[in-house]
């Protein structure tokens, strides 16, 4: 073989050696998660995303750590303005008016499309499907509601019927006082806890909706927060700690209300679904979950967060996104996700599934979140989220604190909603 005809060949087989190792090259996908580094979360997170590249070797997966729900929709904004935004991203369900007002997002109901891509999306519980504009823009995936835990060795010592949980907020506050227990150095166990700082809306939208309320007027243009109810809302969630004197007094913190519980700090506290995998790993005594305690209607906020693809994503990018959240939310990988987490899965295929059949029958408590979806309510959420948040975050500090009277403290809130959304009406 001549000198020139070997050159030719080995130019065409490294040619072909080039091309084959381009085409094998996996799509590069960024996604952002709200939640700190570390713990089992981001380790399950880790887990789901190694086992899916190992079946998907076409497609590589960077989860990015963000921090809690509020700043991660702002980092994602920021990097999107910035032209170096996530091809997608969890972000809580009440972002998406913000989503889609900063032309940031794609609607998954635009990208699965088709009667089989239809199909798939109306497999998900309806409580969790926010619809906006005919589309469905965010696809369930860490989502929760509000429920109530409580300590059932902490009743029996009380006197209480250790199956049996308060039913309405009048026996809320008649067990809380048999459960606050007081020795020569101040309280050793609270009746109650009800987180109010840092995210307060959340726990205080569960209340509005067992006393009737609706935070918003699900357009994402309104809202309603210095209703006579809520402002009656408000006062009893302050009066437990000022006037009944069952939990602790002032502003109570989110993180650390879990922790209380499993400590035996508090014998009931109210929180998300979500901290259910926590509770049962690390509770030293038998716990129930209920649902939330009525005034006058079983009720409940939803929450947590969805899987969002951005816009600024190359088809290919949000062909292979797609490709994880459609697996990743199977009813396989969202009954595993559920067990590991506590958060509830979203579809009811999930709940058909083997593996949850059985771990319910070890875990009835996961049933509750399930089930109080009937009742359940969208998450306050509107343009301008943030904001809005913040205002009813304050409000509700506020009037925990004493800082302000519930009434004031909401029609300030108000006030400053109408301002943040004067221009959406």
């Amino acid at each position: 073989m001549s000198a020139i005809r070997y050159s030719r060949l080995s130019s065409v087989v490294l040619l072909a050696m080039a091309t084959s190792a381009f085409a094998a090259d996996p799509v590069k996908l960024q996604m952002y998660y709200p939640i700190a580094v570390g713990g089992k979360v981001s380790h399950t997170v880790d887990t789901l995303v190694a086992d899916f590249e190992k079946t998907h070797p076409d497609v590589s997966i960077q989860p990015v750590y963000t921090g809690d729900y509020a700043t991660t929709v702002t980092k994602a904004l920021t990097a999107f303005r910035g032209g170096n935004a996530p091809q997608m991203a969890v972000i809580g369900d009440i972002e998406a008016y913000s989503l889609i007002d900063a032309g940031a997002i794609v609607a998954a109901s635009d990208l699965a499309q088709g009667e089989e891509g239809k199909k798939w999306i109306d497999g998900f519980y309806p409580a969790f499907l926010r619809h906006i504009d005919g589309k469905v823009w965010g696809v369930p995936f860490q989502r929760s509601t509000v429920v109530m835990y409580w300590n059932k060795q902490a009743f029996e010592k009380a006197g209480l019927n250790a199956d049996t949980p308060p039913a309405n907020w009048q026996q809320v506050v008649e067990f809380s006082k048999k459960l606050t227990l007081k020795d020569a150095n101040g309280v050793s166990q609270w009746g109650i806890e009800i987180p109010s700082t840092p995210n307060g809306y959340w726990n205080f939208q569960g209340l509005s909706a067992t006393n009737g309320g609706r935070l918003d007027n699900g357009k994402g243009t309104a809202v309603h927060f210095n209703t006579p109810g809520n402002v009656e809302t408000l006062q009893w969630l302050t009066d437990l700690g000022q006037k009944e004197q069952v939990s602790p007094k002032g502003a109570i913190a989110w993180g650390t209300t879990p922790q209380d519980f499993i400590s035996g700090k508090t014998a009931m506290m109210v929180t998300t679904t979500g901290n259910l995998t926590n509770v049962r790993d690390n509770a030293k005594f038998p716990f129930g979950v209920a649902m939330l305690p009525e005034k006058i209607q079983r009720g409940s906020p939803t929450g947590g967060g969805n899987l969002y693809v951005f816009k600024n994503a190359s088809a290919e990018q949000q062909k292979a996104a797609m490709e994880f959240i459609r697996w990743v939310t199977s009813p396989e990988q969202a009954a595993r996700w559920s067990i590991a987490t506590g958060y509830v899965a979203t579809s009811a295929a999930a709940w058909d599934t083997q593996v949850m059949k059985d771990y319910v029958k070890q875990v009835p408590q996961a049933l509750v979140a399930r089930e109080q979806l009937k009742y359940a309510q969208p998450e306050l959420s509107t343009y301008n989220s943030v904001q809005i948040q913040d205002a009813l975050n304050h409000a509700v500090e506020a009037a925990v604190t004493q800082a302000k009277t519930p009434a004031d403290a909401l029609a300030d809130a108000q006030k400053q909603a109408d301002r943040l959304l004067k221009s959406y009406q």
